[in-house]
């Protein structure tokens, strides 16, 4: 681990293992007995991997060590009530041409304790690429850089939303939500083929935290309500909209909300700790193309000289009204927001997963006919330690498809859909949905590629004595088989479980 605000290179601890095969003598009677044991667990191979088909696909590949690191972002000082909304430029990251895994992220103090979301609340994190060019001052830690747009090129991801333009990011869920990316799959970096000339490849993180250590109202705090915060304009002294209630524009970069009287409480250093999971590129991992969607899109179809476009208004962030007082107890009383997006491109999904904020009730990506994509539900805490705050999202369920089941087409049509409790007024909340793709699918590895796998790596003499132990099973069965059919004529009735 590595604070990223010194000078001092990360040490990243590397873990790889290798299988070897074993080889044994068939001129001794010791030498059958082992064949005979290499039968067995030959055979037991065989039964496994025959169960395992009707269930899972595996794949033929090769195996890769899984490099992980772990980071510190540069401190950010929060006390109660404060605010925190910092870009970080030229973060640690992993360098060369690699696979990104999983990008794992959490609240931490100075001796690394994990922060609860009920004293800091992580209302999100983002992680974005870049290209700068060498001799610029982009690479500089600075939480409120202004960027030259001349060193400077975004490297977004394949989403339709220009605002909305991260490789990862997660909220409070962040502990409880899986982000690995499974095999043969990742996402390409540091291809030196796509960085342009004089330019070198970036990271930037946004932390946006919020202390709620003694604040009059927790949620509201956290829902970025205008009236706690006591702000009528915006970051850049825009005046805010008389309906604006609440959101990203009320709690930017040292805002204050309101505390209880008389609370007095430390300011303290916190840091998000950042884990990140690689392998390094070759011509058997299959890149992934990012999307993310988001409930608030509208689309305009536009026509020009070069044809047809469609451009795309992401507000990212809306308000939830409460249900009428006859309804407040209604289990029922929900609020549903729903978009249709057209897809830029199109791939196999491999992975899905849904962002929310507390009141969330889960979100779905729906194909226009109704058929479900992938639903994301979340899961709430009900306790005070960290990853399971009471009343907080501390997780997201995530999409897993088989390979090559779930199709997308360039063109298509797909709904996104975000619900939420609406028993409470909730201001500034999201719904995101966040998806991978993939041009395509490896070849499955079948039941006798498996058996011819093993067959190249084991001695000729152990699967003789494979044979032999399968004919002895066989011959079992059928006996007990014989058995119970006669039980059966007796009158016996075996008791089904």
């Amino acid at each position: 681990m590595k604070k990223a605000d010194t000078s001092t290179a990360s040490k990243i601890q590397l873990a790889s293992w290798t299988v070897g095969g074993c080889s044994f003598s068939s001129s001794s009677h010791l030498g059958n007995m082992r064949n005979l044991y290499q039968g067995w667990r030959i055979l037991v191979a065989i039964l496994l991997l025959g169960l395992s088909l009707p269930h899972s696909q595996a794949y033929l590949k090769n195996e890769k060590n899984i490099k992980s690191a772990v980071f510190l972002s540069p401190k950010f000082v929060l006390g109660p009530g404060s605010v925190e909304n910092k870009y970080y430029f030229g973060i640690d990251f992993p360098r060369g041409h690699i696979a990104l895994k999983s990008f794992d992220a959490e609240v931490v103090d100075e001796a690394g304790n994990p922060i609860p979301l009920h004293e800091t609340y992580l209302h999100h994190w983002v992680i974005m690429r870049y290209y700068a060019r060498k001799d610029s001052e982009v690479s500089a830690y600075d939480g409120n850089r202004v960027v030259r747009e001349s060193d400077f090129i975004t490297v977004r991801n394949d989403g339709v939303c220009h605002n909305v333009g991260q490789y990862f990011g997660l909220g409070s869920e962040t502990r409880g939500t899986e982000t690995h990316i499974p095999d043969p799959y990742g996402i390409e970096i540091g291809n030196p083929d796509e960085i342009p000339a004089g330019y070198e490849e970036g990271w930037m993180l946004n932390v946006h935290a919020i202390d709620t250590r003694g604040v009059e109202d927790r949620l509201g705090c956290t829902e970025c309500r205008c009236d706690l915060y006591n702000v009528t304009v915006d970051e850049y002294g825009n005046p805010l909209r008389p309906d604006y209630k609440g959101g990203l524009r009320c709690c930017y970069d040292h805002t204050q909300c309101r505390v209880k009287d008389g609370f007095e409480g430390v300011r303290r250093s916190l840091y998000l700790k950042y884990t990140v999971r690689w392998v390094d590129w070759d011509t058997s991992v299959v890149p992934v193309k990012i999307l993310i969607l988001d409930v608030t899109d509208t689309e305009k179809r536009l026509s020009n000289l070069t044809g047809l476009s469609i451009e795309h208004h992401c507000l990212v962030e809306y308000e939830v009204e409460p249900c009428q007082a006859t309804r407040m107890a209604d289990d029922a009383c929900s609020h549903t927001t729903r978009t249709s997006v057209t897809m830029p491109t199109g791939g196999y999904m491999i992975y899905g997963v849904a962002h929310q904020h507390s009141g969330g009730t889960g979100s779905t990506l729906y194909r226009e006919d109704g058929e479900v994509i992938c639903t994301s539900i979340p899961a709430y805490g009900n306790g005070t330690e960290a990853g399971n705050e009471a009343g907080y999202i501390v997780g997201m369920s995530t999409c897993y498809p088989q390979p090559g089941s779930i199709k997308i087409t360039a063109g298509e049509t797909l709904i996104v859909e975000s619900n939420y409790s609406s028993s409470l007024h909730h201001t500034g909340v999201m719904g995101l949905f966040y998806f991978l793709l993939v041009d395509r699918v490896p070849e499955p590895y079948s039941f006798f590629d498996a058996l011819t796998n093993n067959y190249k790596h084991m001695n000729h003499s152990a699967y003789a004595g494979a044979a032999i132990v399968l004919l002895g099973v066989v011959a079992a069965v059928a006996a007990v088989r014989y058995h119970r059919r006669n039980k059966n004529v007796d009158g016996y009735q075996p008791i089904v479980v």
